[in-house]
C-alpha cells in the first residue's frame, strides 16, 4: 500500500465515529505519512544541501514532537562531523549549526562507523562521550541517532533530542530509520549536484587558465616573434581593433593576413560573433557571387536549395575577406554597394537585406597598380584602404625565424609524438639566413618535413634543400639578391613608381608586367619605397 493511500484510509477512519479512542493514534499516523509525503516533494525540489536539510529538519521536529533535529555530515578528511543543518528553536546557544563532534569517541561518531540506529536516555548522565557537556548546558534528556545510509554507503547522521526522558520508541526508530533513507538519498543527489557544479567551475577556470597560457606562449593568439616589425603591425591592430572601421592587411602570401584578422576580431566589440571568412583566389568567379551573397533556389541551373552567403552569416560579426584583389570587375560594384548601404540582395530575390558587417580584407597584390590598369576599382580601393596595415615578409623580420622554428618544431612534435629537445645551431644559423619567399607557411612546411625526417631528439634539418633552385634565394651572396638591391634601389629613385617614361621599369630597360612579376617575385612592394 502507498504511503498516499495509506492516508487516504486514515483520513477516512478519522472521520469515522466508530473508533474515537483511537483518533489520537491514528492522528499521530497521518502526520508521519504527511511528513514522508511532504519530505518526498521537498527532497526532489532542492538542490541546496544546507537550506534543503534545514526544511527537513524543521518539520521532522513538530511531527516528532521533540525539541531538537539535526543532521550531520562528514569533513573532508573523515575526521570530524559537522552538523550541517539543526531545528532547535529553544535552543540555550550551546547546541549550534557547524558544531564539530569528532568521529571517534562521540555518540554520533559510533553511528557513523557502524551504521547503526541509537537510542538514549539520560543523556545528561553520560560522560564518556563528548557530547555530554553540551546535553547537560540544553537539559536535554533523550536522544535518538539514525545513519544516512544511500546504497549500502553511510553519508551522515540524523539526530533527534528531547528535554524529556524516555522520548523515543523502537517504534520511532523504525519509522525514523525511514525518513533517514529518504534524506540520505537527498543527500547523495544533493552532494554530486555540487560536485558536478565545482567539476564545471574547475573546468571553466582551467579552459581561462590554458587560453591565457596559450597566448602568453604565442604572444597574441597565435603570432609567435618579438621583432619590432611584428610589433608595429600588433600595436596598429590594437588601435583599431576597438572601431568599427574597415581594415585592409597588404602583405606577401604566408605572412599570416588571417591570423591578423582574427586578433582585429578578438579584440573587436564583436568577439562573440561570427568570424566568417572567403578565399576569394580560391572560388570560381561565377560561384564568387553566390558565397558572398547567398543565393535563392531556382536561382540558376543547380540551385536546388536556398543558400545564406558570408556576407548574411557575419551579421553583428566580422567577414574576412581574403585575396580581395582578386575579385572580378563585375562583383565589385555589388560589393562596394553592400559596404557603403550596408544592404544586399540574394541572387534570385529582390528582397534587400541589412547587415551589420565590419570587413577586414587583405591582398598580397599591388591594387594601386591595378587600379590604373582599370583592373580595380578605385571606389572600391578607397573603401578598402581606410586603415591599411602592412604584414612584414619573414626576411624583413629574421631575429622571428628561431622562435618559429621552436615553435613548430614542439607542435609538430606533439603531433607526431616525438620528443623534439634541441634544434642543431648550424641548421639554425642557415634556416635563420634563408630568403623564405613562401614566408611563414613555407617554413612551417619545412619544419615539419624536418620532423617527420627526425628520429632522435634534436631535429633533423635537410640543410641540403636549402639552396637556391629558382624559387628560393638565400639573404646574401647569390645573384638573385644581387638582383634584388638593384630593383629596390631604383624604385627608391623613382619614389616607388614602377610604371610611366619615368618609371623604374624605363630606367631598367624591362617592360613594366616584368618588374612586377620580379617584384613579386621578391616581396617587393613599391609604396615602401616612398
Amino acid at each position: 500500500m502507498s504511503a498516499y493511500t495509506s492516508s487516504m484510509v486514515l483520513e477516512r477512519s478519522l472521520n469515522s465515529q466508530e473508533l474515537p479512542d483511537a483518533r489520537p493514534e491514528l492522528q499521530r499516523e497521518r502526520d508521519r505519512l504527511k511528513l514522508l509525503l511532504d519530505m518526498t516533494n521537498t527532497l526532489v525540489s532542492n538542490l541546496e544541501c544546507r537550506d534543503l536539510l534545514r526544511t527537513v529538519s524543521a518539520s521532522i521536529r513538530q511531527v516528532m514532537h521533540c525539541d531538537s533535529v539535526g543532521v550531520w555530515l562528514p569533513d573532508i578528511e573523515h575526521v570530524h562531523l559537522r552538523q550541517l543543518a539543526m531545528d532547535f528553536p529553544q535552543s540555550k546557544g550551546f547546541v549550534t549549526e557547524d558544531l564539530l563532534q569528532p568521529i571517534e569517541r562521540s555518540l554520533v561518531g559510533g553511528v557513523f562507523k557502524t551504521g547503526k540506529p541509537l537510542i538514549l536516555d539520560a543523556m545528561s548522565q553520560q560522560v564518556d562521550h563528548v557530547e555530554s557537556s553540551e546535553a547537560r548546558a540544553e537539559a536535554l534528556e533523550s536522544g535518538c541517532a539514525l545513519p544516512l545510509i544511500s546504497r549500502g554507503r553511510t553519508l551522515g547522521v540524523l539526530t533527534l533530542a528531547s528535554r524529556i526522558e524516555n522520548s523515543f520508541s523502537s517504534e520511532d526508530v523504525d519509522f525514523l530509520t525511514r525518513v533517514a533513507g529518504q534524506i540520505a538519498i537527498a543527500v547523495e543527489n544533493a552532494l554530486a549536484y555540487r560536485e558536478i557544479a565545482e567539476l564545471k567551475d574547475k573546468l571553466a577556470q582551467e579552459k581561462l587558465y590554458l587560453e591565457d597560457e596559450i597566448r602568453g606562449e604565442m604572444d597574441f593568439e597565435g603570432i609567435v616573434g618579438q621583432s619590432s616589425a611584428l610589433h608595429h603591425v600588433l600595436n596598429l591592430v590594437e588601435t583599431v581593433a576597438p572601431s568599427d572601421s574597415t581594415v585592409l592587411l597588404l602583405g606577401e602570401t604566408g605572412t599570416g593576413k588571417e591570423l591578423i584578422a582574427r586578433a582585429i576580431h578578438e579584440r573587436s566589440g564583436r568577439k562573440e560573433r561570427t568570424f566568417v571568412k572567403l578565399n576569394c583566389a580560391a572560388i570560381p568567379t561565377g560561384l564568387l557571387e553566390s558565397e558572398l551573397f547567398g543565393h535563392e533556389r531556382g536561382a540558376f541551373t543547380g540551385a536546388i536549395a536556398q543558400k545564406i552567403g558570408r556576407l548574411e552569416l557575419a551579421d553583428q560579426g566580422t567577414l574576412f575577406l581574403d585575396e580581395v584583389g582578386d575579385i572580378s570587375l563585375e562583383i565589385q560594384p555589388k560589393l562596394l554597394r553592400a559596404l557603403q548601404e550596408r544592404e544586399f540582395e540574394r541572387l534570385g530575390s529582390n528582397r534587400t537585406k541589412k547587415v551589420d558587417v565590419r570587413l577586414v580584407a587583405a591582398t598580397n597584390r599591388d591594387l594601386e597598380t591595378m587600379m590604373e590598369n582599370r583592373e580595380f576599382r578605385s571606389d572600391l580601393y578607397y573603401r578598402l584602404n581606410v586603415f591599411p596595415i602592412r604584414i612584414p615578409p619573414l626576411r624583413e623580420r629574421p631575429e622571428d625565424i628561431p622562435l618559429l622554428v621552436r615553435y613548430f618544431a614542439q607542435k609538430y612534435g606533439r603531433h607526431m609524438q616525438k620528443q623534439i629537445e634541441s634544434i642543431p645551431g648550424e641548421a639554425m644559423k642557415k634556416l635563420s639566413s634563408w630568403h623564405w619567399l613562401g614566408n611563414i607557411r613555407e617554413l612551417e612546411n619545412f619544419i615539419e618535413r624536418s620532423v617527420i625526417l627526425t628520429r632522435g631528439t634534436a631535429l633533423q634539418v635537410p640543410i641540403t634543400e636549402l639552396s637556391y633552385n629558382g624559387r628560393n634565394t638565400p639573404l646574401t651572396g647569390t645573384r638573385a639578391a644581387n638582383e634584388r638591391d638593384g630593383i629596390v634601389r631604383t624604385l627608391k629613385i623613382t619614389s616607388g613608381r614602377v610604371g610611366g617614361p619615368n618609371g623604374a621599369a624605363a630606367r631598367m630597360g624591362i617592360k613594366r608586367t616584368t618588374l612586377i612579376s620580379r617584384m613579386k617575385k621578391f616581396g617587393i612592394e613599391p609604396r615602401k619605397m616612398l
